[in-house]
């Protein structure tokens, strides 16, 4: 005795619509039915016929729709995404400190070139 797996005629897998055939005795298997199991952690199982094999049918969407939403962030992630925030505006601030700097000093050799001061 073995059990067989149903599919319907887009070869997507039937749960619940599993067999027991008696090979053994000689009865077939029947049409619509495999013996190879589909591995778990598939959401739709597809059958290939040829290649005698299941997949993944289910679309990276559909999947996707399946998730659970994540909740609110952790006060540790809150923290982190603050930390980040503020280096990354430091480092823009002291790019426009030093480029103040350079424009003052250019100006200061302008005047002293001028003899303005």
């Amino acid at each position: 005795m073995i059990w067989v797996y149903k599919y319907d005629d887009n070869y997507i897998w039937q749960a619940g619509k599993d067999i027991l055939v008696d090979v053994d005795n000689g009865e077939a298997i029947p049409k619509g039915y495999t013996d190879k199991q589909p591995p778990d952690g598939l959401f739709i199982a597809k059958y290939d016929p040829k290649k005698e094999e299941w997949f993944e049918a289910a679309s990276k969407e559909y999947i996707d729709s399946l998730q659970p939403d994540p909740g609110p962030p952790s006060d540790i992630e809150l923290l982190k995404q603050q930390n980040a925030d503020l280096l990354q505006q430091l480092a823009e601030t002291e790019k426009r400190a030093e480029e103040q700097s350079k424009t003052t000093a250019e100006l200061v050799m302008l005047l002293t070139e001028k003899g303005v001061i």
